[in-house]
């Protein structure tokens, strides 16, 4: 079942240039967000028109208002609490003054980008037959036209008009017995709806696929596990690609120019031992390059072959046009869950560089190629990094200005795995092992928190987040600032120079993103698990982060 509520109010009118008509009505006013408007969303950074902000996902704005100068004077605009239990991780859109969310599980609101106020809400039931694997977890929507788009726990994907949140679509993508989810944001592309499908914990056979935006009709699709016939299928032995994971769990980046989407492939399965499905298990841990118009396959690369670690590589691709090594260079820049930082060549998929920016011991190097050396760990020996690795989803920010990539780290953190013999059941967990982290030995070295270090240095940190600059040019750190815990939050950079972030600890920070100094901060109360937003209404610049399950907004004091 679904259901749908308008929320009215005789006060709050959101902002000058949303007309009179939302504050009468209570209803929003919505822009026609073209096609062309998102691939141009650069140009009107008053917005935040897709999950990473712009197709290239490099999560920077070009508004500039917060500087670091005033920064400290951020103040409270609003607050909107989850009625729902648990770490949110939808990223908003804004459009026009109107903010678009999701709540866990499955619910869609409307909000007054400038006071916080509840237009309407719209929630999806899911089905029993429901399976994920790691939460409830939904991370946003995207919009086209007046229509907006989610993916559901319970596999399907629907269409809702932006204006009263009533349902103009609602299809079945894959079926939810079977461990098939929808977790991602959707991405528009011309008139498409893209998503992949998560489950790679419940032997899915994972897949993309595009949906026409205006009948929810399927486009195409590939799969992200070739059967016979399909290119790759050589890579898997002993009919392993049947259940072979390759889930895709984080929304992909596009490249107009080159018309190609990139998208990054979770684990094969089962996912702890490999040797029940020998062989390099395309196309799990890689990032393929798709045609957006018919899916066909362009390039791949693989970061970890055969994995045994759980390692994937379902991290935003960010794509940034830049000097390397002095050479005009479309680039893909990408910290992978493996503990190396990749420079690609986005349109072939050439590999040019490969640095650990953590500890790494599952490989001594790369060869000619760009393909890992592998070391596996010996029986109850230390996996570095350990399973949820060197980072994991959360999104990376790139600053054109500063040329630097920005990552949400886990240091000195490692794991031992188990591997196990497992028999695929349709619906439950196909792992195929375990890991335990490993404990710290007593009176070992701590992390410096809260403090910005040299470069390169994460030998002093025992199971730490931290915040990372990286040079693309070199791959190493310029700077590093630690948290007091892990983090799992997303990151975002300004044209002012500001960095924002935050962390498990509930800390929302705002750092120089030259320097890694801490220029303020504020205790929200909850683990911060999403990616923080810009965005300006009546010329004033606002800050969004979500803090365990309350939504939380900043402005400057006195503007």
């Amino acid at each position: 079942m679904n259901s749908h509520k308008q929320i009215t109010a005789s006060t709050g009118c959101f902002s000058l240039f949303a007309l009179v008509l939302a504050c009468v009505l209570g209803t929003p006013v919505v822009a026609q967000v073209t096609a062309e408007r998102i691939l141009n969303a650069a140009s009107e950074p008053q917005n935040w028109l897709t999950y990473s902000g712009g197709y290239a996902s490099q999560r920077y704005s070009r508004l500039d208002q917060i500087t670091r100068a005033n920064v400290k004077d951020l103040e409270l605009a609003w607050i909107l609490p989850n009625q729902v239990f648990g770490a949110w991780q939808s990223t908003p859109l804004v459009v026009d003054g109107i903010m678009y969310v999701t709540q866990r599980p499955n619910d869609v609101l409307a909000l007054d980008a400038l006071t916080g106020r509840v237009f309407w809400q719209y929630s999806h039931q899911v089905s029993t037959d429901a399976r994920v694997c790691c939460g409830a977890n939904n991370r946003g929507l995207a919009i086209l036209g007046e229509s907006l788009f989610m993916g559901t726990l319970d596999g399907r994907l629907i269409a809702l008009d932006a204006r009263s949140g009533t349902s103009l679509w609602n299809i079945a993508v894959a079926d939810p017995a079977l461990g098939y989810s929808l977790t991602l944001a959707p991405l528009v592309v011309k008139d498409m709806v893209l998503v992949g499908v998560g489950g790679g914990e419940y032997g899915i056979r994972g897949f993309i696929a595009a949906f026409d935006a205006a009948t929810g009709e399927e486009r195409w699709r590939f799969n992200t596990i070739p059967g016979p016939g399909e290119p790759g299928h050589e890579t898997w032995e002993n009919e392993g690609w049947v259940n072979g994971g390759g889930s895709v769990w984080v929304t992909p980046s596009y490249d107009s120019g080159l018309n190609l989407t990139y998208w990054g492939i979770g684990n094969p399965g089962p996912d702890w031992n490999p040797d029940q499905r020998p062989g390099d298990n395309l196309y799990t841990e890689s990032v393929v390059a798709l045609d957006a118009d018919t899916g066909a396959l362009q390039w791949h690369y693989q970061f970890t072959p055969n994995d045994g670690y759980d390692y994937d590589s379902v991290q935003v691709p960010v794509l940034a046009d830049i000097s390397w090594r002095g050479t005009p260079t479309k680039a893909m820049l990408w910290a992978n869950r493996n503990g190396n930082f990749y420079v690609l060549d986005r349109t072939n998929g050439r590999f040019l560089q490969g640095t650990p920016f953590v500890k790494v011991s599952w490989m001594s190097g790369f060869d000619a190629n760009g393909r890992p050396i592998q070391t596996p760990p010996a029986p109850g020996e230390a996996l570095w990094p350990g399973n949820q690795g060197g980072t994991n989803w959360y999104s990376p920010s790139f600053s054109p200005r500063t040329g630097l990539m920005y990552v949400s780290a886990w240091e000195g953190y490692a794991s031992t795995p188990v591997k196990e013999e497992v028999t695929y059941v349709p619906g439950r967990n196909f792992g195929g092992g375990s890991n335990s982290p490993v404990v710290p030995v007593p009176g070992a070295p701590g992390p410096r928190i809260g403090r910005t270090t040299p470069i390169n240095n994460w030998t002093d940190a025992v199971g730490n987040g931290a915040t990372i600059a990286l040079d693309p040019d070199t791959g190493e750190r310029t700077w590093t600032f630690r948290h007091y815990d892990v983090t799992d939050s997303g990151i975002l950079t300004t044209a002012s120079d500001l960095l924002f972030t935050g962390g498990r600890e509930g800390y929302f920070y705002a750092l120089d993103a030259t320097t890694g100094e801490e220029l303020w901060k504020a205790s929200l109360g909850g683990q911060i698990v999403n990616g923080p937003i810009t965005y300006a209404i009546d010329g004033v610049q606002h800050v969004s982060i979500i803090s365990g399950n309350s939504l939380v907004t900043f402005r400057l004091r006195n503007l």
